[in-house]
């Protein structure tokens, strides 16, 4: 299970849990990923700034925020099952689970612990890759490599994914058989207003930005979206937000902590955009979805 100092216990009042995820064994270029969970940790309850969300939200007041500290993988562990397991058991508690990695391959074990709990269930994927190769390096669980899994297991209803410019032809090929809705940087007008019939459930990997708003990731590929820019594609979400991670910040190779802030900062939109979603009416075809978790 979890391990670090949480920052509260579950209340009645929580509204949100955290999970720390340290793991980059799947990299496939850099390690230093697994470092992250409590530098964005340290950002988030950085002085240099306040709890407040842009849609106004106090995140610090009422233990809105239950932070289950960073799990600590037992010796010889299969990791992805204690992955799974532990979102699984957080889950039992009905609040939205943000996750902080690691790597991008933990999102395959965070979907399968959802997708038990949510019958119907939509991905919104940001990221420079689509992260859909059928394998790499051998390794059919790489970081480059967790769509695709997820979507060979139907875990997911419906996948679109903003910022990518990095498509192989291979990717585009996995695209093509999964049916993977890829909005590509070179096509990029402004935030789309994406109607989910389902819960939505974000992942969001620090290298959509652009390097120079997030220079701590192992991948640097230029011309990918402003930070403005991401924030702006999460609040034009309606649907309910069940679920997210953010993942793939590389502390080895930040800058004055300036991508440690901007993951905080995505956190706090994330978190009060999940906070917004539950506190309007969810539309007729929401109902029955959310009433059986």
């Amino acid at each position: 299970m979890a391990n670090g100092q949480p920052s509260n216990r579950m209340t009645l009042s929580s509204r949100i849990a955290l999970i720390g995820i340290p793991l980059d064994d799947h990299s496939s270029f850099l390690k230093g990923a697994a470092q992250a969970p409590p530098l964005i940790r340290k950002a988030f309850h950085s002085d240099s700034s306040n709890d407040w969300t842009e849609l106004g939200f106090n995140l610090g007041t009422e233990d809105v925020i239950y932070d289950a500290g960073d799990l600590k993988f037992t010796p010889t562990a299969n990791v992805f099952a204690e992955i799974e397991q532990t979102i699984e058991s957080l889950l039992e508690s009905s609040l939205p689970v943000v996750s902080l990695g690691g790597d991008h391959s933990i999102t395959y074990p965070i979907i399968k612990a959802f997708r038990k709990k949510y019958s119907r269930l939509s991905i919104l994927h940001f990221d420079a890759h689509p992260d859909l190769y059928d394998e790499l390096g051998g390794n059919r669980f790489s970081h480059a490599s967790p769509f695709a899994r997820i979507c060979e297991a139907g875990l997911a209803d419906r996948l679109v994914q903003i910022g990518i410019r990095a498509l192989t032809c291979h990717q585009r090929e996995q695209a093509d058989r999964f049916g993977v809705e890829i909005h590509e940087m070179k096509d990029w007008r402004g935030a789309m207003d994406l109607q989910f019939a389902t819960p939505v459930y974000l992942s969001i990997d620090m290298d959509c930005l652009d390097p120079a708003f997030a220079p701590g990731v192992s991948h640097h590929e230029p011309g990918g979206l402003s930070t403005r820019e991401v924030i702006q594609q999460i609040h034009a979400i309606q649907a309910p937000i069940v679920g997210a991670d953010i993942v793939e910040f590389n502390p080895v190779r930040d800058v004055m902590d300036m991508t440690a802030m901007t993951a905080a900062k995505l956190l706090k939109e994330v978190a009060g955009q999940i906070l917004r979603n539950a506190n309007t009416t969810s539309p007729p075809h929401f109902t029955d979805e959310l009433a059986e978790t």
